[in-house]
């Protein structure tokens, strides 16, 4: 089933490259369905991309979903064209009085900075705030998981010695849960952070779950009881080449980085990556959107 997205958004063509059913607005507004409405809080430096990225995952269902792209009004994209922004985004003052079955908040390269020292911080704990009125599930992405734990339960992160970089093998902490399902034993996710999470300070939270883990990168997937949150520290929407494009940017930089942990062929950086963490991608965001978005949200959204 299709994904529904503005006809002249870029990630359209990508994805209609790869035979992913985007639908026109014209032919999605003649059928007789509720489709998912869902908003993405685009936070990464490279919208684009990480559209194209998302986009992806959202479409494998088959569920017509209706996706609007949310930014931040407190800071100015420097790497993405104001006409894009202004001609794909929406700002939460234009928002605010909607409601969504979904929201996804992705990371953004803002390891180094304290959350009160972010310059959009005050725009985001409106934001969180606002999902629990107006968002039945909203799904937390590594910058994004961290600052909604902090926001929401007051967990802070720790930080890491050296960046957690590379792609690591996971496995499921409660195999019966319904985002876990159809995963294999040992699945694959990128992981791109500084931060990481104390298992403990999870633990004195009675809501909250962790749901995957790896032993080598730690926690992955942490959800409350009810699945209205769910963080996730890793980037299972990743493209092939993502952490290869951050691993040259910085090289080039003169910037301290080892190469990416299992992610190289024979760790040769000049072979092609494989891509190990595809299907546990779309079995991931399938499952949200299935259990938690589709068929735990009202028909009609006012009832929220």
């Amino acid at each position: 089933m299709p994904i529904r997205i503005d006809d002249e958004l870029p990630a359209k063509q990508s994805l209609e490259l790869e035979n992913v059913f985007v639908m026109s607005n014209q032919r999605a507004d003649t059928q007789d369905i509720r489709p998912l409405d869902i908003i993405i809080l685009n936070l990464m430096p490279t919208k684009i991309e990480t559209e194209t990225q998302l986009l992806r995952l959202l479409s494998n269902s088959p569920l017509q979903v209706n996706v609007e792209l949310l930014q931040v009004a407190t800071h100015k994209s420097k790497n993405t064209s104001e006409s894009h922004m202004l001609k794909f985004y929406k700002t939460f003052d234009e928002i605010k009085h909607n409601k969504y079955d979904g929201m996804i908040i992705t990371g953004a390269p803002l390891e180094n900075f304290k959350y009160e020292e972010v310059d959009f911080w005050e725009e985001i704990k409106d934001i969180f705030e606002w999902t629990k009125t107006n968002v039945y599930s909203t799904m937390h992405i590594c910058w994004g998981a961290f600052a909604g734990l902090y926001y929401h339960y007051g967990i802070m992160p720790v930080t890491l010695e050296k960046k957690q970089f590379g792609v690591f093998p996971h496995r499921s902490l409660d195999i019966m849960h319904p985002l876990m399902r159809g995963l294999d034993d040992v699945f694959y996710v990128p992981h791109s952070r500084e931060w990481d999470l104390n298992t403990n300070d999870i633990a004195k939270v009675k809501d909250l779950q962790i749901i995957s883990y790896s032993d080598e990168s730690g926690i992955h997937i942490i959800s409350d009881m009810e699945c209205r949150n769910i963080f996730i520290t890793g980037h299972s929407e990743y493209d092939r080449d993502t952490l290869a494009k951050e691993y040259f940017r910085d090289i080039s930089k003169g910037l301290p980085i080892d190469k990416p942990k299992n992610y190289f062929p024979n760790d040769d950086i000049n072979l092609v990556p494989n891509m190990i963490w595809k299907s546990a991608g779309n079995l991931i965001y399938t499952n949200w959107l299935n259990y938690f978005v589709y068929q735990k949200t009202p028909y009609d959204l006012n009832n929220l």
